[in-house]
């Protein structure tokens, strides 16, 4: 089990502003302040945050991409962290709709400003009770 994930990010202040607005379909809010390093989570009334943006020591160095699944509540919130996320200048990396991966899988998918993946999924349930 994960507690969090940091990703380094060129430009932190343009990394918080879109996830921030790209992560609020989801229930996400900025909780953790450690700058230059800011934590998002879910709005729980704890000070647990479980995803966390940083700056590179060395902004000329690019970071390699990297995948994040954040879980969705439902498939509406897909939708809408998908419109969210291309509304602040996320590219389109796969809109929202099912996929392959296992029944039920339901998901999209957005470039960030350095180009790494960011998916909103929901509906594990088919997996699990095909797999009982």
């Amino acid at each position: 089990m994960l507690d969090h994930i940091t990703l380094h990010v060129r430009d932190v202040g343009r990394s918080i502003a879109f996830y921030e607005h790209a992560l609020a379909p989801l229930g996400y809010i900025v909780k953790a302040h450690h700058e230059p390093t800011l934590g998002f989570g879910v709005d729980d009334g704890t000070p647990h945050s479980d995803f966390y943006v940083s700056a590179l020591d060395d902004a000329a160095l690019a970071p390699p991409p990297t995948h994040i699944a954040f879980l969705a509540p439902n498939r509406e919130a897909v939708r809408d962290f998908h419109a969210a996320a291309l509304a602040v200048g996320g590219r389109d990396n796969g809109a929202p709709g099912p996929r392959p991966y296992h029944p039920g899988y339901y998901s999209a998918f957005v470039l960030d400003p350095d180009g790494n993946n960011i998916e909103a999924v929901v509906d594990w349930a088919g997996w699990f009770e095909n797999h009982r």
